[in-house]
């Protein structure tokens, strides 16, 4: 079994580098064309790569979208536990969780809108984004569970 801070190979960093790119694209698309309107098809295409290229990465669309999503969960949910992490009443940690989260939304609008806007027609979010999307209500209620034991 491989340490945590064992050095990647190259062709690791390289898939990884890839995949940053794929996801990149994805949310420029997100940003012209909305959820409904991402396609592997034009990820690979504006990457220069052939389609069944980034197959390999994301064998579908809705794979792709999943990891959008579970990356916007992940991302909202730092900002808003990185909020409350800060020292002060319950109140003030609760305001600066809200902010952060705004703060959020509005610097990441599309991605903001892929986990809380409308459904994508035909997407079916697999379990793997419910601890993602836990992230933000559990940081909330522990605000309010600390603010209760006060």
């Amino acid at each position: 079994m491989a340490t945590q801070n064992a050095p990647r190979t190259a062709r690791e960093r390289a898939r990884a580098e890839l995949t940053r790119e794929i996801k990149e694209e994805a949310r420029r698309q997100l940003a012209t064309d909305g959820a409904n309107g991402l396609s592997l098809r034009a990820v690979s295409r504006e990457l220069g790569m052939v389609s069944s290229a980034l197959y390999r990465y994301y064998p579908s669309r809705d794979d792709l979208l999943t990891a959008l999503i579970i990356d916007a969960y992940n991302a909202l949910g730092e900002a808003a536990e990185q909020a409350i992490a800060g020292t002060g009443t319950g109140r003030i940690r609760w305001v600066a969780a809200c902010h952060a989260i705004r703060t959020w939304a509005v610097a990441h609008p599309h991605e903001y809108a892929l986990i809380y806007g409308s459904p994508v027609p035909g997407y079916r979010a697999p379990e793997a984004t419910i601890a993602p999307a836990a992230r933000v209500p559990l940081a909330f209620a522990g605000v309010l569970a600390v603010a209760v034991a006060v």
